[in-house]
């Protein structure tokens, strides 16, 4: 999260340092600064060519970056502090027909509302991955701040247990639960959306597509294009997710970390407290958000856990355990060298080579095809009815389908689904009261009204004008 000196040493003051006992100004917090060798952008004085090298470096997986995305990735993947008129200027000497070539979606708008912070949950699945490369994602955000909870990459995105495993792992982090999950209809969730309504994991995705995916995709496809992967070929599939999923989720926890620091781009279309996700999810009093977490105890987690995502099911197996013991030995034997987005290929290649080297000295029975088999079989089930809702619950009010006067709807889980009542509106009222703005700047509330958002239905081109600019 990058933030001027004045930002960091207010949240100092406020959250860490007894002010009864110590004092520290300005100028000394700079020095010290320095001092750790934190640099700040104009004393690390990057040029156009200076930058060069590793702009070309992130240009080959995130060949869709723009300006703001290309700051960012600069400071998180090459740490590299530098101006973004200095990337605009590389962009126009060096990049000039990617920014006359930059289109702008059109999207119509839907509007809905949120409450707060953990009013509601926004969970779904992608499947672009899923039959090309036997790969699927899956996600978990809170729309009201823009906070990515999770972003999963596994063979399965729609068997209930994985996914409850994702929400608890969340959940466990922040020993706390939202008031409602909403997804697309399934057995995992309990406020559900029609297809394409689902629209903030849409949103979600469509800039995961525009931004994370195609370098990573053009990776894969090097594989499948050089016919030394087909998802179909269970051999192949077992070494490939041996080898891809823990690098893949390894980069999106990168991603996601980049995302939850980072400020989104100011929207007229939104009225939010505008700010970093990861600092509002922590501190939301400063920004006047209402908080509606729930405090769950460690041991209800753990009950739940054991009995609706039990660790030892198959489910959970990245591969079969004896296959992971023999790929574990081959590995060793290949001096274990690091999976990285050059090496990935060859890796997988000189694994595939070792097993077929076995099969070709000890000819192995083709039993162990129908013993290994069950990994692509699983692989390709839905699980929509293995596990039910369960029974007598009170459906909430609210939802889609109920348009209020300023025509927008509300997906929350306040009171029942009812939004928030007078004793609320007073509370929220009393925060932005209190709530000065910030010295960097971030608390910004753009309209009167209650706190809401505008979304895409994503019925317009994948590219979302709002997530990046050149």
């Amino acid at each position: 999260m990058k933030q001027n000196n004045k930002f960091i040493l207010a949240q100092l003051k406020k959250h860490h340092i007894d002010l009864s006992c110590y004092g520290l100004e300005i100028k000394a917090f700079r020095k010290i600064r320095e001092r750790f060798g934190f640099i700040r952008v104009r004393k690390q004085g990057h040029t156009v060519e200076s930058i060069r090298d590793a702009v070309v470096r992130i240009r080959v997986i995130y060949p869709n970056a723009g300006g703001r995305e290309m700051v960012n990735l600069l400071f998180h993947e090459e740490e590299i502090l530098v101006s973004r008129s200095i990337v605009m200027q590389y962009f126009h000497e060096h990049e000039s027909h990617l920014v006359r070539g930059r289109r702008h979606g059109h999207f119509k708008r839907k509007r809905f509302w949120a409450a707060g912070v953990n009013d509601m949950w926004a969970v779904d699945q992608h499947d672009k991955w899923k039959y090309k490369f036997g790969l699927a994602l899956h996600t978990g955000i809170d729309p009201f701040i823009g906070y990515i909870h999770w972003i999963k990459i596994w063979w399965n995105n729609s068997n209930p247990r994985l996914i409850l495993s994702y929400y608890l792992e969340a959940i466990e982090t922040l020993e706390c639960i939202p008031l409602v999950t909403q997804s697309d209809p399934g057995s995992e969730n309990h406020r559900y959306m029609r297809q394409k309504k689902n629209v903030m994991p849409e949103i979600t995705w469509s800039v995961l597509r525009r931004r994370f995916t195609p370098g990573f995709e053009n990776i894969l496809d090097e594989g499948v294009t050089n016919g030394w992967y087909d998802p179909g070929v269970l051999l192949q599939a077992l070494v490939c997710r041996w080898v891809f999923i823990p690098w893949l989720q390894a980069e999106l926890d990168t991603y996601r970390r980049r995302v939850n620091m980072t400020a989104k781009r100011r929207d007229r279309n939104k009225i939010l407290p505008h700010g970093v996700p990861q600092h509002m999810l922590e501190f939301p009093d400063e920004y006047a958000i209402l908080d509606f977490k729930i405090k769950v105890k460690q041991e209800h987690i753990n009950t739940v856990r054991q009995q609706y995502a039990d660790p030892s099911h198959d489910i959970f197996q990245l591969v079969p355990p004896d296959f992971a013991q023999l790929i574990q030995s081959f590995y060793v034997d290949l001096g274990e060298p690091s999976i990285t987005r050059e090496t990935c290929w060859e890796i997988y290649r000189q694994l595939l080579r070792c097993f077929e080297h076995l099969d070709k000295v000890h000819n192995i029975d083709s039993s162990v095809d129908d013993m290994w088999g069950f990994a692509l079989t699983q692989a390709e089930n839905e699980y929509r009815n293995e596990m039910q809702p369960l029974p007598n619950l009170r459906p909430l009010r609210g939802g889609e389908d109920i348009v209020g006067q300023d025509g927008g709807y509300y997906m929350g889980g306040v009171n029942g689904g009812n939004g928030l009542d007078d004793a609320q509106h007073a509370q929220l009222q009393r925060l932005i009261d209190e709530v000065e703005p910030n010295v960097a700047g971030e608390t910004d509330f753009e309209g009167e009204d209650d706190i809401c958002a505008w979304f895409s239905d994503e019925e317009g081109p994948d590219e979302l004008a709002a997530a990046d600019e050149w």
